[in-house]
């Protein structure tokens, strides 16, 4: 999977590394457990910074990032609750469990964020009820940017260290990001399985 991004980094640089994060933060078709180890490597031994790796890495990732903010800003919790209503089940949601999320964005919101960026997959979907419950947007930014370029600079610094053994990497983090996949799937399954919708309050639900 690595050959293709090598290519791609070595002919383009620091653009190839910016448009493959956001790609990744978009539409993940490859991790960027592989795309920052391999700039890493690269910029150990070529034309490229460490600094300016990182700094292109957390550039598109942050790109992509604001990109489904602003969607999720736009869709709004107004709009988001009649799509609640109908696909509730599927989503395994209710109209009770977005207002704990806006409870726990209101008093945490900076702290899940800026942790969240540095955590496989959430990293990819914590914009979205950022943006749905209106996250200031400087604070948005702000935390996102840190865990991004923590997390960027992270697995950049480790595949710069590491050099031709960069698939290290992904030896560590490749079983913890399965394991995170793995218990998202089965805590969706046991949502499915115990999952009743509480119907809101009718005063509430036309407020």
């Amino acid at each position: 999977m690595s050959d293709w991004v090598i290519r791609l980094i070595d002919g383009t640089g620091y653009l190839g590394i910016y448009l493959l994060m956001l790609l990744e933060t978009v539409f993940p078709p490859i991790p960027s457990e592989v795309i920052m180890p391999v700039a890493g490597v690269r910029s150990a031994g070529g034309p490229m910074s460490l600094p300016g790796v990182i700094a292109s890495g957390t550039a598109g990732a942050m790109t992509g990032n604001f990109l489904w903010y602003l969607v999720a800003r736009w869709v709004g919790l107004k709009r988001f609750c009649p799509f609640i209503e109908r696909h509730g089940r599927w989503l395994t949601m209710d109209w009770y469990d977005v207002e704990k999320v806006e409870r726990l964005f209101g008093r945490f919101g900076s702290v899940v964020v800026g942790i969240g960026r540095m955590i496989p997959t959430i990293r990819s979907v914590v914009s979205i009820p950022a943006g749905l419950v209106h996250m200031r947007l400087v604070s948005f930014l702000f935390w996102s940017t840190l865990g991004t370029a923590g997390w960027s600079g992270l697995l950049a610094a480790a595949g710069y260290v590491l050099g031709s053994q960069f698939d290290q990497v992904d030896k560590v983090l490749g079983p913890i990001s399965s394991g995170i996949v793995a218990a998202i799937i089965l805590f969706y399954v046991w949502r499915q399985l115990t999952w009743r919708r509480r119907h809101r309050p009718e005063a509430q639900a036309d407020s």
